[in-house]
This record gives C-alpha cells, sequence and structure tokens, in this order.
C-alpha cells in the first residue's frame, strides 16, 4: 500500500499477538481506531512510536473489577490504567449500584463499603446517582469518557434489593413473583448492554456492619429464574464467587445445571484456600469434566497470592485492636509516627498481648509466621525466612517490635503484606498449575476496590514480571501464552471478540512495552477520592505507550489526557478481515 498515511505506526517492535504464536517483528498500523496492517516496512503514520527493542502487544482485558462508583465520577480508571489494561469489566461478586431506588441507596453503600472495603463518606459525596434502572446506569456511563473501554454487569445484591426490598436485604427465599421480575430485569440489562449478571456466595462478603450478603443463600431456582431472564435475551454470561466449603463439588455442581439449562456462559473465581489446601484441585477436575461435556464454564484465577496490606495508612495494622493503640488511632499519621517512636509509649504498646482469636483482624493481624515486610521491590512469592516472626529469631527480637519497626519506615508508611488466599504452601506451584489449565482465565485484580485493604490492580504487569521473566522458585510461563491468557482468553470469556488480538480488524488497544525494564513500586497510599479519600495504588515501569482505540493514552507511564474510552454495550462480534488494499 504504497504511500498510504495511517493514523499510527508502531514501528519495528517485536509484536506479541495474542493468539499464544511465537513473537514476530513487525510494524503495526492504525487507522480509525483500528488495527489495519501488521508487517515490515509499513508505510508512514501521522504519528509513529519507535517500538525497536520493546514488546507490543494487544491491551489487557481484566475481567474482574469494581470500578462502579469510580467510574461515575472519574476519568481515569487507576490503578488499571496504568498497567497496560484497555479494557475493564466491572460489576462483579453480585455488588454494584443499580438498578437502586432512592430509599436503597445507603443500604447499597454499605454492601459496597464492607465488601469493596470502599468508605461510606468517598460513596456518599461521589457517586451522581443520576439513575434508578440499570438502561439508566448505562445511559450515565454511557455518557462519560474514559482512558480504558468500560464494560458492565448486573449486579445481583442491588436487583435482589431492587425486587423483594428488605425480604431481599435479609435474604428471605424469593417467591417465583420475585423471580420471575428478576429475571425480566435481567433480560432488559443485557438488551441495554450489560455484559452479564454476577452474584456472590461467599461470608467474606458484608456489609459494613457485619450483615451477609444478601445474595449469599439465594436458591438455585432463584439463580436459575435470572440466568433463563439472560437465555430469553439470547445474551449475556454469568459470573459467580463462593466459598466452595464445605462441598465445592455439590456447589459446581448446581452451577452446572444453571448453565446446562440456561446456555449462558459462566466463570467463577478459584482460588486456593487455607482452610482445604487441596480443594482446588478437585474444582479443576470437576470444571473439566464439564467443559469436556460441552458446559461453557471457566474459572478465574489470579497469579499470586491474594494478599492483604496492613499499615498506619491503612484500614487495619497489627495493632488495630490494641487499646494503647487506640489511644493514638485517630491523630494525624505523624503525631501517630511520633507517638510510636517515644520509648515511653512504645514500651507499653509492646507490652500488651493481641488478641489471637476472633475475626480476621483479630486472627491475622499478629500472624507473624505470615506477615512479610513489603519492600520498595515487591516480592509476591517470598520465602519462609522473610516473615517478621523468621525475622525476630534472627535478630532475637520480639516479632511485634519487627512488625513496629516495618510499619515506621518511610515516615509510618511502611505496609506489611499478608498472603490469605493462593498461597497455603508457602510458593505459588498452585497459581502455576491453575493458570495453565485449560479451562482458565486471569482475574481477581478487584481493581477500584479493597482500597484500604487490597492493591491487585497491578496483577497484569506482576504477571509479566514474575511468570514469563523473573521467578527463580519454579517453572515459568512463556510470554506468548501469559499475554494470550490476558488479552484473547480474557476478552473471549466475556464476548468481547472485538479486541484481545493484533490482527487487521481488531480494535486498536495496544501496548508498548521495555520488557527487560518492567517492574513495579511498591503499593502506596493516595489521597484523591471523594471527600478527601484515601486509596492504595501502585505504579508501574516500562510501559512505553498504552493505546485505546487508537489514542495513545499514556505514555512512560504518564496520562497524555486523551480520554477515548467509552462504555462497551454488550457483546462484541469478531471482526471481519479487512479486505488487502
Amino acid at each position: 500500500m504504497p504511500g498510504r498515511l495511517y493514523d499510527l505506526v508502531l514501528r519495528g517492535g517485536q509484536v506479541v499477538d495474542g493468539t499464544g504464536a511465537p513473537a514476530v517483528f513487525a510494524d503495526v498500523a492504525v487507522k480509525d481506531g483500528v488495527i489495519v496492517a501488521v508487517g515490515p516496512d509499513l508505510a508512514a503514520g501521522a504519528e509513529e512510536i519507535d517500538a525497536r527493542g520493546r514488546i507490543v502487544t494487544p491491551g489487557f482485558v481484566d475481567i474482574h473489577t469494581h470500578y462502579d462508583g469510580q467510574a461515575t465520577w472519574d476519568a481515569r480508571m487507576t490503578p488499571s490504567s496504568g498497567h497496560g489494561v484497555t479494557t475493564v469489566v466491572m460489576g462483579n461478586c453480585g455488588v454494584g449500584f443499580a438498578p437502586c431506588r432512592p430509599e436503597d441507596r445507603d443500604r447499597l453503600i454499605r454492601l459496597m463499603e464492607g465488601v469493596e472495603d470502599i468508605p461510606f463518606p468517598v460513596l456518599t459525596e461521589g457517586l451522581p446517582w443520576n439513575w434508578e434502572s440499570f438502561p439508566d446506569y448505562l445511559d450515565a456511563l454511557e455518557a462519560r469518557a474514559f482512558d480504558v473501554d468500560i464494560g458492565a454487569q448486573l449486579p445481583h445484591a442491588a436487583l435482589r434489593v431492587f425486587v423483594m426490598g428488605e425480604r431481599g436485604a435479609n435474604r428471605e427465599p424469593a417467591t417465583p413473583a420475585d423471580i420471575a421480575a428478576m429475571a425480566a430485569i435481567a433480560k432488559r440489562a443485557v438488551e441495554a448492554g450489560a455484559l452479564g449478571f454476577s452474584t456472590s456466595r461467599t461470608l467474606n462478603h458484608r456489609t459494613s456492619d457485619g450483615q451477609p450478603t444478601p445474595t449469599l443463600t439465594a436458591g438455585e431456582d432463584e439463580l436459575t429464574g435470572i440466568a433463563m431472564g439472560l437465555a430469553a435475551a439470547g445474551k449475556g454470561v454469568l459470573q459467580l464467587v463462593s466459598d466452595f466449603f464445605p462441598d465445592g463439588l455439590a456447589e459446581l455442581a448446581m452451577l452446572r445445571r444453571i448453565v446446562e439449562r440456561s446456555g449462558r456462559p459462566l466463570s467463577f473465581s478459584l482460588v486456593q484456600s487455607p482452610k482445604s489446601p487441596d480443594g482446588w484441585k478437585l474444582m479443576l477436575a470437576g470444571l473439566q469434566d464439564a467443559a469436556d461435556a460441552g458446559v461453557p464454564i471457566k474459572a478465574q484465577v489470579c497469579g499470586r497470592p491474594v494478599g492483604v496490606l496492613f499499615g498506619l495508612e491503612l484500614t487495619l495494622n497489627p495493632f488495630s485492636q490494641s487499646a494503647v493503640y487506640g489511644e493514638i488511632a485517630r491523630l494525624p499519621l505523624a503525631e501517630r509516627v511520633a507517638a510510636l517512636r517515644d520509648p515511653d509509649f512504645r514500651a507499653r504498646l509492646l507490652a500488651e498481648e493481641g488478641d489471637p482469636q476472633g475475626p480476621f483482624a483479630g486472627s491475622a493481624l499478629r500472624a507473624w509466621d505470615n506477615l512479610f515486610p513489603m519492600g520498595a521491590v515487591p516480592d509476591y512469592e517470598p520465602t519462609a525466612e522473610m516473615t517478621v516472626a523468621a525475622r525476630a529469631a534472627a535478630s532475637g527480637r520480639d516479632p511485634a517490635q519487627v512488625a513496629l519497626d516495618a510499619l515506621l519506615e518511610n515516615d509510618g508508611r511502611g505496609m506489611l503484606y499478608h498472603p490469605f488466599l493462593n498461597y497455603a504452601g508457602g510458593s505459588l506451584d498452585p497459581s502455576f498449575a491453575m493458570l495453565n489449565h485449560r479451562d482458565t482465565v486471569p482475574g481477581l485484580s478487584d481493581g477500584g476496590a479493597h482500597v484500604g485493604m487490597i492493591c491487585d490492580g497491578s496483577f497484569p504487569t506482576s504477571n509479566l514480571i514474575h511468570w514469563t521473566r523473573d521467578r527463580t522458585r519454579g517453572p515459568r510461563i512463556a510470554l506468548e501464552a501469559m499475554v494470550a491468557m490476558q488479552t484473547r482468553d480474557t476478552a473471549l470469556t466475556v464476548g468481547l471478540m472485538d479486541r484481545g488480538l493484533i490482527a487487521p480488524g481488531y480494535r486498536a488497544d495496544l501496548n508498548v512495552i521495555d520488557y527487560e525494564a518492567l517492574s513495579l513500586e511498591a503499593p502506596r497510599v493516595a489521597y484523591d477520592l471523594p471527600a478527601g479519600g484515601r486509596r492504595l495504588t501502585q505504579k508501574a515501569h516500562g510501559y512505553v505507550a498504552t493505546i485505546v482505540g487508537g489514542v495513545v493514552t499514556y505514555r512512560d507511564g504518564e496520562p497524555t489526557g486523551a480520554l477515548p474510552g467509552r462504555l462497551v454495550r454488550g457483546a462484541k462480534s469478531a471482526p471481519m478481515a479487512l479486505a488487502a488494499e
């Protein structure tokens, strides 16, 4: 095509195209937001990016986020958009803000506050509530511009409360009339552009006042009825999180029945739990059996521990339940740091016994043998010698002293890392097996949620760094395979067949990455939410450029100000190959 002027050309990079095939050196040309050519020595573009010595990948598709609130007040879906993610799917785990009657707004806020650790004042000030129905919510999103594309799912908790009111919130069984009403709303939601429907069946999900999520005990008849609403529309996927304990196979059998009857694809969250360290193997076997029978079920898995961060700026720290710490807990950080460095106050604090029992805060905050100081360069597969307990033994000090000193680093901004899922044996070998299974896809980053406890929106970057380049404690994963996992595979899982590949006709969502320089900083706290709310964020280095719909959104990790991202309404078909010119 001599003389053709493209909008954008990525010149001379190593193209990892999302199929899993070996990388090739090529130019990538973009016109009108679409990839139009891949090959050597392409004609000039109005804009060019020198990709020599870099890898070029499709934009990452993160199908498990919680930007439902953030997307209504912010244009940038950070931290995800700073990690090569160009499409996010939100509304997971059955929580969200639509549909919602005015009188139920606080109820849904408290549920999101409890389940996803987003403070009540942040949501109260940030949410515009310019919707009631789910189609209204999509319309509100469509009026906005973002640095990524956004897909939404209908959340079960909001739906249940909308239809059943107090009965739904109190987890009463749904009547046939309730189920019919929920099915009708679900049908309208996917017809309006929802990618699907999500629900939660885990005791880990509670409101801020400790009540279980409204969907915890929803019956099979209710879940099947809603799935049949999607079936009536002929579109939409199902997403679920469950404890799968004590009988995961029975739960999986129920999910299989729902999928078999409705014909709608389903994905569920799968992690290694310390309660049943080998339970994930049984779930994978059951999943494979279903897939072999043609039942479209996938598991969403993750490539590192699901880990809580403890710190003086964060929701919890090892001294949160201490009466002595309570004396200073509400002081500004600098004043707390000064008190914690005072020998007399420090002695009183360390002399107080922690509570080894009780809920998560009591049992995990002082689990010294599973707490790791978070260094400047995060290590997501740490060894036992790095624990607070091991460091204390090596230095002849009390573990509480070691923990306190770690928290006081960097003027009180030090953090401790508690891997509570996917790390029961102290290695990521289970994650390796789950990631490499035929019927799984990467997920569970929870971008936009757990703002004071978890910072896993960086999963796409750590997957590349750890699994394809830096792992020393076991086998690695080929770069081409990992890129395919978090581009094409995730996109297909939610029906977005127009992205995730570098090939003519596909959406021009792309990354140019300095692979050898790719790195993560330690998580840090930013105070940039509504009402001055704080959140954890994490910066990456090595993303030379991120491109959404043919427009460069980030250069060298910094936003360009361009906001080409939009609401994605519904599934997208695979593009027709462009005709040769």
